[in-house]
């Protein structure tokens, strides 16, 4: 342990090590002993940053069969308000790239996005059979999972900390952006008028992976942009723009298979398939994404843990035992995730201590307070625990403190503080906190 634990040693990768060892001792199994002992070191797998590529191949979404029967949903937030409008739903067909994009006011509820969907996709195109999304609290909620169910649409939502899952919808929004900054950016109060030109604009677009433009794709033929052009580009005949859109359509299922192919072959390049976990493995959480909930980011945790995998959601996503604490949703890309590695040669990890029991209460001992916040008449504390990990703590109210000198403790070290405990945080007694 001393050669690699040590603060001399200073928990270096396997080569290092094995060096730093050498110089002074030498056994016939050297190599193999440090290389199982630094990687089953649980000190290093939670600090230390991964170097590998990006792990996980691609899982195509599947391929519709025709325009707006595959759909997806995703919410512009942070604009600007203007007459109470400051959020861009966008709607995407994925088989035709085709948006629509309604200017709303605010985080619709899920009620409210049902008639949404109503009034924007089904009344023009009917119902779609797959509505892709991300974790927006609309679209996760009961009532949007129990509408959906009801028209015979499946929801897909993408994994946790894993955007690519719907890069399509990311794509619509990076080119929305784009177009308000070009047209808005110098009276940004304006920016709801332009919804319906950069919709026009980005139907007209040619796109690279069905080498056809959404209005082509979904009518058969371009619109004329001048008047010129209306006597080479009439309106077709009711047999011949059936038989056009239909070619259209194979055109653009040949075009995106041929481009998924593509995308796959060239990620593959610059990533690896990444492990494979089963149900009941040990695996650490990458915290990158993470909102950690005090002090400095840069020394935080690299990563959390460990989890067991609960089940497997697909070949690269799965789902983890979390505490309650985190607040997060368990399923995850397996780009957020990496094993851990158990030796003989390496003690186990310190075990979460049980708590103790005070007049038949559980007691939990406070390591120290991060952070205080005012909520209602009182104060609320985060606390990490003695003997659990940064993914354990919680906020905690006064009163479940036993002793109060942590509390004064906290306020003296606190800047900008007297010292004095803040009054209305109710007495203290020994309710002790939620079980971590």
């Amino acid at each position: 342990m001393w050669g690699h634990c040590s603060q001399v040693a200073g928990h270096q990768g396997q080569a290092c090590t094995l060096q730093f060892l050498r110089r002074a001792l030498w056994w016939p199994s050297m190599r193999k002993d440090v290389c199982k002992f630094t990687a089953a070191c649980d000190v290093c797998a939670r600090s230390k940053s991964s170097n590998q590529p990006g792990a996980g191949d691609l899982q195509p979404l599947p391929m519709p069969k025709r325009p707006w029967s595959h759909i997806g949903l995703d919410f512009v937030t942070g604009l600007p308000a203007v007459d109470h409008l400051d959020t861009i739903l966008t709607i995407t067909d994925r088989f035709s790239m085709a948006v629509h994009l309604v200017a709303l006011a605010g985080l619709p509820t899920a009620k409210r996005t049902a008639k949404l969907l109503l009034e924007q996709v089904v009344w023009l195109h009917g119902f779609p059979q797959d509505v892709a999304s991300d974790r927006e609290p609309p679209l996760v909620s009961r009532f949007w999972r129990a509408f959906c169910r009801l028209v015979g649409a499946s929801t897909s939502l993408s994994s946790g900390y894993h955007p690519q899952t719907n890069g399509q919808m990311e794509r619509a929004n990076q080119q929305l952006g784009r177009y308000l900054h070009c047209f808005a950016s110098s009276q940004p109060s304006t920016w709801p008028r332009f919804l319906l030109w950069a919709e026009l604009s980005h139907k007209l677009q040619t796109f690279s992976a069905t080498g056809l433009s959404p209005f082509e794709t979904f009518y058969g033929y371009q619109p004329p942009l001048f008047s010129h052009q209306v006597p080479e580009v009439e309106v077709p005949a009711a047999q011949t723009l059936v038989r056009r859109c239909r070619l259209a359509w194979i055109q653009a299922r040949v075009a995106i298979t041929r481009t998924n192919t593509e995308y796959s072959r060239q990620h593959r390049r610059c990533h690896w398939p990444g492990p494979v976990f089963r149900p009941g493995d040990q695996v650490w959480l990458s915290s990158t994404n993470l909102k950690m909930p005090a002090g400095s980011r840069k020394l935080a945790p690299r990563f959390l843990g460990p989890f067991p995998v609960l089940r497997i959601i697909n070949p690269v996503t799965y789902r983890l035992r979390l505490p309650a604490s985190l607040r997060i949703h368990p399923v995850f890309h397996v780009s957020q995730l990496k094993l851990v590695v158990s030796s003989p040669l390496h003690p186990p990890p310190a075990r979460m201590p049980p708590p103790r029991c005070v007049d038949e209460d559980r007691v939990y001992t406070v390591c120290r307070i991060l952070d205080a916040r005012h909520r209602g008449r009182g104060w609320q504390y985060l606390v990490d625990w003695e003997g659990y990990g940064p993914e354990e703590h919680s906020w905690e109210p006064a009163r479940s403190f036993l002793d109060p000198a942590l509390l004064t403790d906290f306020w003296a070290r606190r800047p900008g503080t007297s010292g004095a405990v803040p009054q209305g945080g109710g007495a203290l007694s020994r309710t002790p906190p939620a079980d971590p």
